[in-house]
């Protein structure tokens, strides 16, 4: 079994990447929004900031979720800090790789100025800026450049996993 999760900042594209690697590359997707408890999702609504403590259970079935998934799987979840990455790999017997969808500031604010109907507003995209950690070496996964057309995006993506396929 192979996991991967798309991480990056709201508007990064991990429902949109995770939904063509699910086509290109064979494997299942799960938006991990989908899996924040309707009151995290309210808090988020109302302009406030996710802390340690409602992201903490959160976190946990995204990595139960992978642990108990038969075959190769992609979720996106933010995974912003390298403590919530451990806290979804403390719960996973095997490697999780994490792809960091990245871009400037500048590029990820256009992008969630322009998405409808998302409960994240752009407020808190300087929280989840402020949050973020870049992967370490001990970490498995890669940057992928978002800030180039859609389609090489998928591209890097799909290399990415082809290659940690073999």
């Amino acid at each position: 079994m192979r996991c991967y999760v798309l991480m990056g900042v709201s508007g990064c594209g991990k429902s949109s990447v995770g939904t063509a690697l699910s086509v290109t590359c064979g494997l299942d997707f799960v938006d991990g929004d989908d899996l924040h408890p309707r009151c995290n999702i309210n808090k988020m609504a109302s302009g406030q900031a996710l802390n340690d403590d409602d992201r903490a259970p959160w976190l946990a079935d995204v990595g139960r979720l992978l642990a108990k998934h038969s075959g190769p799987i992609v979720i996106g979840c933010s995974a912003l800090k390298k403590k919530y990455r451990d806290w979804i790999r403390g719960e996973v017997p095997e490697p999780v790789h994490f792809m960091h969808l990245a871009a400037p500031k500048n590029v990820l604010a256009r992008r969630v100025a322009r998405r409808a109907g998302h409960f994240m507003p752009p407020a808190l995209l300087d929280s989840q800026f402020a949050a973020l950690e870049q992967l370490e070496r001990d970490e498995w996964g890669g940057e992928i450049d978002i800030a180039v057309p859609f389609e090489k995006v998928v591209a890097q993506s799909e290399t990415y996993v082809k290659g940690t396929l073999i």
